[in-house]
């Protein structure tokens, strides 16, 4: 009797327990949803105590993200770019960033942004869970075995697993989804620190910059420049030393527990599929052949074939991602806070390098004089034999581009001392083959971009004394960025839509082999979309857009030859027309209805026809001016705002408004109309 009271007290202690660990916003368990209580208890983060009441997570919803995220990008943009920030651990411990990262991580991995209110309250737990093991300094990436946060596409059911299965989710290098979502909150946090500190000089993995930004750049401002560096420091995203890293990190940062974070996730290994015999490899690729993948209800689809044929025309330049440990998508900031300091670097020798000359025709007394004519920065007049010696850098990613406007010798000095702060700050050492120096006139290549120059004899047109119009012919070098044909053939030969070199012969497009016309024409209307937009700053735009065109077309006739049983292409386009848009039908005889009928009855899809098939269709090239000292939008938003907030410019405005007085646009533009209309001329006010 006396060992049953005992065994009921333990039971009744255990209830109380138990009942005080659930919280007041979950409403009582019944008898059946007990067996839930243990994973609540999992959810929760570890190392803290099991008898604490679980938090509810709408309680801690109070502020909108997106502000809490332009608060720190003001900041950072508002102070010295020597400040350091020493806690950042507040940010970390907001709710409502990682509910955002949450939301940010779903739309990449599905291709759908959720809702806030449509997250579910078990999620949120879990999220607040992640969200205390981070802070806790509890986390620990790439533990697949135990995810706090998982896919909403991934069951969560407790059946047994294989030991197969088991071994296979192991040994799979694709990283965590609880891993992106910490990432996601680290980046909104550091990339706001770093931006305010990076070069101007730089254009890759940063927002409102891109390979486009770096062609304009250099034809506004490389015209002129005789020598040019071409430098390759990729081997930095392969390989970073940790040291390094945190030492530039801390010149900014100085929260441990965010410092922690990165440093574990740089020695964090992401493990790799372990190395099987030949036997297995070639029965596992027959069996992938002939077994064709069914996508579940919910699983996002592969990207569209002409978007991965886009993206394998990627350039050298930009085809390398760094990649550290689990840093994942915060990679490429720690690569461009490594090479920042090469920036900084190469800023101070552009001024140290800069001797004008009163003889040159461009930069005769100050670095940012820029060129004689800002509508047409391309052109360059000759000048004598004593030039100015300047310098301009620019990079994107792990590749850079050095103009100099002086002597051979200058550009060897330079690259010698690029190789010595490589290895002195980053441990790289590189050799002269990273590091080629060319002469215009052989031309450069860069981001498949050709750049060279040509001599030209315009006539230039000037107001002389007395307002007398002079028309006189020059003399002087245009610099020309055009895209590499040669470098676009061979990427077709890679993907097997040519063969050849010198004449390349179009191939079937086999893959578009079991689509619909309708659909396989729009797919390459897609793809010659985003190649002439890919070339918009390029002065042969009509001509390499064209080539690309008629290889699709080419290509989609062969195919469409072979698919409906015809000889020959000439076949394909007397039938289809030479854009490929009228319907091809295999079978020779009318008792099938006609396709306007099956189109008016919404069972066929429209064709269309492939663009660009005559020369006229293909924009020019786009020779928008391109700003010297451009910044991007946001940037640009930014400074503006701050401005607005400091007070020491409105007093100043409002001295302004008592000294000269208020006046609107309207009555500027009536007194203008009023003096020519009565005096012929507008009259000069003068202020008493």
């Amino acid at each position: 009797m006396l060992s049953k009271r005992i065994k009921a007290m333990s039971k009744r202690n255990f209830i109380k327990r138990l009942s005080c660990t659930i919280s007041p916003a979950v409403p009582r368990a019944s008898s059946r949803s007990l067996a839930s209580l243990p994973t609540l208890t999992h959810q929760s983060s570890p190392g803290a105590p099991q008898n604490q009441a679980v938090q509810d997570p709408y309680s801690l919803l109070k502020e909108d993200p997106v502000d809490l995220v332009s608060s720190l990008w003001v900041k950072s943009f508002s102070s010295p770019t020597n400040v350091v920030f020493p806690n950042l651990t507040g940010f970390l411990a907001k709710f409502d960033l990682w509910v955002l990262a949450y939301q940010r991580t779903c739309a990449h991995a599905t291709g759908t942004f959720p809702p806030r209110n449509a997250i579910h309250f078990g999620t949120l737990l879990s999220l607040l869970s992640l969200r205390n093991a981070v802070t806790r300094s509890k986390f620990k990436w790439n533990d697949k075995t135990h995810q706090l946060v998982r896919s909403p596409y991934d069951r969560t059911g407790t059946r047994v697993i294989s030991k197969t299965k088991l071994k296979a989710i192991l040994e799979s290098s694709e990283p965590c989804f609880q891993d992106r979502v910490v990432q996601e909150v680290l980046l909104m946090i550091l990339e706001p620190v770093f931006e305010a500190r990076f070069s101007v000089k730089s254009h890759a993995f940063r927002p409102g910059r891109n390979a486009h930004t770096v062609i304009r750049t250099i034809r506004s401002n490389f015209a002129g420049y005789l020598w040019f560096l071409k430098g390759d420091v990729s081997e930095i995203f392969n390989s970073l030393d940790l040291n390094v890293v945190m030492g530039l990190l801390e010149k900014a940062i100085k929260d441990r527990r965010v410092l922690g974070l990165i440093k574990s996730a740089f020695r964090a290994t992401v493990r790799n599929q372990m190395p099987r015999d030949d036997n297995e490899k070639l029965r596992k690729r027959k069996k992938k052949e002939t077994k064709k993948k069914i996508l579940h209800e919910n699983e996002p689809k592969p990207d569209p074939f002409w978007l991965r044929t886009f993206f394998d025309f990627a350039p050298e330049e930009a085809a390398k991602v760094p990649d550290y440990g689990c840093c994942g998508i915060i990679s490429p900031l720690l690569a461009n806070v490594c090479l920042n300091e090469l920036d900084h670097f190469m800023e101070r020798k552009i001024v140290e390098f800069f001797k004008p000359s009163q003889f040159d025709s461009i930069w005769k007394s100050s670095i940012d004089d820029g060129c004689h004519n800002p509508s047409w920065p391309e052109f360059v007049p000759s000048s004598g034999k004593e030039k100015t010696r300047k310098m301009d850098y620019i990079r994107y990613g792990g590749h850079f581009l050095i103009g100099i406007r002086g002597p051979r010798d200058d550009a060897v000095q330079i690259r010698k001392e690029i190789i010595e702060f490589c290895d002195v700050q980053f441990g790289l050492r590189l050799d002269n083959s990273k590091l080629e120096i060319e002469h215009i006139s052989r031309g450069i290549q860069f981001l498949d971009h050709i750049i060279c120059r040509r001599v030209i004899h315009p006539t230039l047109r000037y107001t002389a004394t007395g307002g007398k119009i002079v028309s006189e012919k020059g003399v002087g070098t245009l610099l020309s960025v055009t895209a590499s044909l040669q470098q676009c053939i061979r990427q077709f030969r890679r993907l097997k839509f040519v063969k050849g070199d010198k004449d390349p012969e179009p191939l079937p497009c086999t893959p578009m082999l079991y689509s619909s016309q309708a659909h396989s024409n729009a797919q390459m209307n897609k793809f010659l979309e985003t190649m002439a937009d890919w070339y918009r700053y390029a002065d042969n735009r009509k001509k390499v857009v064209g080539f690309c065109a008629y290889v699709i077309r080419s290509s989609l006739a062969k195919l469409y030859a072979a698919r409906y049983r015809l000889k020959s292409r000439a076949k394909v386009y007397k039938i289809a027309s030479r854009n490929l848009s009228r319907p091809l039908r295999e079978s020779t005889n009318n008792s099938a209805p006609e396709y306007s009928d099956l189109l008016r009855m919404g069972l066929v899809d429209a064709i269309e026809g492939v663009q660009f098939s005559h020369m006229s269709l293909i924009p020019s090239c786009d020779y928008t001016p391109f700003p010297r000292n451009w910044v991007p939008y946001h940037e640009r938003v930014l400074r503006e705002y701050i401005k607005l907030e400091d007070p020491k410019f409105f007093c100043e405005l409002h001295r302004s408004i008592k000294r000269q007085g208020l006046s609107l646009p309207q009555d500027e533009v009536s007194d203008i109309v009023w003096d020519c209309k009565v005096c012929g001329l507008r009259r000069h006010r003068i202020d008493v």
